[in-house]
């Protein structure tokens, strides 16, 4: 968990490590320009804006959420002419960049977002492996949105008992890279779109050499059978009512059952899956009084004991951290995101998921280099950090980065 700058004995090493100019190496110039060629996004007359140019705004404009778009785009503008060559740099107006970012829209910058984003660990991160499998996590949540009448009819509002949000809402759902923190694999839609309906396009970022973390929400036959089939382990836990009887019990006390998609295939033992059921209580005075019931594809006992694997399972949290990270430490004390439209408002959320993604980046390389775990390195301060070399980035970043 981030630590307070008072606390972080790193502190100095990390804020020499970070710049803008860092964080731009994290999103090369001849990437950008690729995905923008791609997309047919590239400018046919000379403009104020360019399009690679808006990509490296809506990173910007992430990191100063609290702070007006003008203010912004000057900060970024002032060090262009030497960064990409501009000739004539002029600010421009709330309504051009508006302008712009319509023109760029949201495939680009969700199609970086694809490209770019990925786990970051080596085999040297703390934090990270359980044995040779790289821990991720699974989870969902939401965004808040400006009230405007695109907003409200694409995305919807949320109703409770008090009746319906502020705000309309998005839903969102990614996996986590526990040991660097890292959001991977995000989808989003209308608030009215479940989790569960979300993960089912997450789970294709699963890969062989993971082992997936996720709460009983997401568990159903149908999506545990895909999960399983991207190649990667899974450790989940399940509704305490799921029926999984004891076929053979181990000695850790974890025991073997075998799950079934119907009530009829149970009966014909027919396309049945292999599963490991680890059951137990927590500990100590305050501790819950609920049971939790975890299956798992690692039925090896001796090579993974019940006991590491419910040791494991709690560290499914660190995406709430992350998400935390994402909605309150990057986006400062912003109630909701900036854009009034369908398509911009994707534009933002994945360039606050890129945005985020490089700190995380560059928070990595710090604890690399420190020997130390990522957590241990406070993310608001990172963020801070960047924010003061902004405006500065020059000194950090030669145009030879950009290439």
């Amino acid at each position: 968990m981030g630590r307070n700058r008072k606390d972080l004995s790193t502190t100095s090493k990390v804020a020499g490590m970070l710049s803008f100019g860092a964080l731009a190496k994290a999103l090369p110039r001849a990437v950008v320009d690729e995905e923008v060629a791609k997309a047919s996004r590239k400018e046919k007359r000379i403009r104020a804006l360019p399009a690679y140019l808006v990509v490296y705004y809506t990173l910007a404009m992430s990191l100063y959420s609290q702070i007006g778009v003008e203010e912004v785009l000057r900060w970024l503008l002032e060090q262009a002419r030497t960064l990409f060559g501009l000739e004539k740099v002029l600010v421009a107006t709330r309504g051009a960049i508006s302008s712009a970012r319509k023109r760029l829209g949201s495939e680009v910058v969700e199609a970086l977002y694809r490209r770019m984003v990925a786990p970051l660990a080596g085999k040297t991160t703390k934090g990270a492996w359980h044995e040779e499998l790289r821990l991720v996590a699974l989870d969902g949540s939401t965004l808040d949105l400006q009230d405007t009448k695109a907003n409200a009819k694409h995305y919807g509002y949320a109703n409770g008992r008090r009746g319906q949000s502020a705000f309309p809402k998005l839903r969102f759902v990614a996996l986590v890279e526990i040991g660097t923190r890292v959001l991977f694999g995000a989808r989003m839609g209308p608030y009215a779109k479940s989790e569960q309906a979300l993960a089912c396009e997450v789970i294709s970022a699963l890969g062989k050499g993971m082992l997936c973390l996720a709460d009983r929400l997401f568990y159903s036959y149908e999506f545990w059978q895909q999960a399983k089939a991207s190649g990667a382990h899974l450790l989940w836990r399940v509704k305490n009512n799921t029926r999984l009887p004891k076929e053979q019990e181990l000695p850790d006390g974890s025991w073997l059952s075998t799950l079934y998609a119907s009530e009829k295939d149970r009966r014909k033992k027919k396309n049945g899956q292999r599963v490991r059921v680890i059951s137990y209580r927590l500990a100590g005075k305050d501790a819950p009084k609920e049971k939790y019931l975890l299956i798992t594809t690692l039925l090896e006992h001796e090579k993974h004991p019940a006991q590491t694997l419910a040791g494991l399972y709690p560290q499914r949290w660190e995406i709430e951290l992350a998400y935390d990270e994402f909605k309150t430490h990057l986006r400062g004390g912003s109630v909701v995101l900036r854009s009034k439209s369908v398509e911009l408002v994707e534009q933002e959320f994945y360039g606050f998921l890129l945005a985020h993604y490089c700190v995380r980046q560059l928070m990595h390389e710090a604890a690399l280099a420190n020997d130390i775990d990522p957590d241990e390195l406070s993310f608001t301060h990172a963020v801070e950090v960047i924010k003061r070399k902004l405006p500065a980035f020059k000194s950090g970043f030669s145009p030879s980065v950009a290439d």
